[in-house]
């Protein structure tokens, strides 16, 4: 495993076109047209899709492998709520060892072979105490200060400009159906700000009291890198945050990998059931 936190040698463009057409080759002529990135406990929703083909990461030249507890690194793709579908069943983390470019690589791949939008998941930490574990989240914005940015290098003007707006990350659209779905299922459902930490380790409570009064409403390890590059190559992005637990210091017990992983499980059910309404309705 490459020991390197920041990316500062980017995979080419040509890099990107020979994943792509491997992705497409094993894909045998079906093309996705929303990608889907399942976080951690969250790739149940594999076994909702309608005669899958599974790729393995390990296939796909350039792909990084998934190490990450409850990730599986392969793609699934198939039909999901009506809509072609491809969904990473595990993804890329920067604390991994992976440069930035590569865990946004199976977005840009996605981005080549037609998929036009990115539905992003995660299970994460609740900063904002009037929130509850357990609960999901919709991401309105987020906050990054880490260096960690996988447009960082030479720019590939094939897929975006030097230098992309961050105004509105995430689809309005997208953000109302997806919380009309959750409405009319009676859930109790969010909108906030996603704090993004490269990890491993998890944040002190002095960092989470701070990350309050900056405004965050939760805190992860991953998302903030693909949604770059998702708007820098165009995509239109819904996000959406399980609180697996609350942020260091809120209560009186320490974190763990186990605990995120148990409340992803927990969730799953109600959450495949939203995003599959979700994507009939777009």
């Amino acid at each position: 495993m490459r020991k390197c936190w920041v990316s500062i040698k980017m995979l080419s463009y040509n890099d990107m076109l020979e994943g792509a057409a491997a992705l497409k080759e094993k894909l045998n002529g079906f093309q996705p047209e929303i990608l889907i990135i399942l976080g951690s406990g969250l790739g149940r929703l594999g076994d909702c899709v309608k005669e899958p083909s599974f790729i393995p990461y390990e296939l796909i030249p350039h792909m990084r492998t998934s190490t990450a507890p409850g990730h599986a690194g392969r793609f699934i793709a198939g039909e999901l709520g009506g809509k072609r579908v491809l969904l990473m069943q595990g993804r890329l983390h920067v604390y991994e060892g992976w440069d930035a470019a590569d865990v946004v690589y199976p977005v840009r791949l996605a981005r080549l072979i037609g998929a036009g939008s990115m539905i992003v998941t995660n299970a994460a930490g609740a900063v904002n105490t009037d929130y509850r574990a357990g609960e999901l989240m919709i991401i309105n914005d987020v906050i990054k200060f880490n260096i960690v940015n996988p447009l960082i290098g030479p720019n590939i003007e094939e897929l975006g400009p030097r230098f992309p707006d961050m105004t509105h990350i995430f689809d309005a659209d997208y953000m109302r159906v997806f919380k009309s779905v959750c409405l009319e299922a009676g859930e109790r459902i969010h909108e906030g700000v996603y704090f993004y930490c490269s990890g491993p380790q998890y944040e002190t409570p002095a960092e989470i009291r701070a990350m309050r009064i900056l405004g965050a409403d939760a805190v992860g390890m991953s998302t903030v890198p693909e949604c770059i590059a998702a708007r820098h190559c165009g995509m239109r992005i819904l996000g959406v945050t399980l609180l697996s637990n609350m942020a260091a210091g809120i209560l009186d017990k320490p974190l763990s990998g186990e605990e995120v992983i148990e409340a992803g499980n927990a969730a799953s059910h109600r959450l495949n059931s939203y995003v599959e309404e979700f994507l009939r309705r777009i």
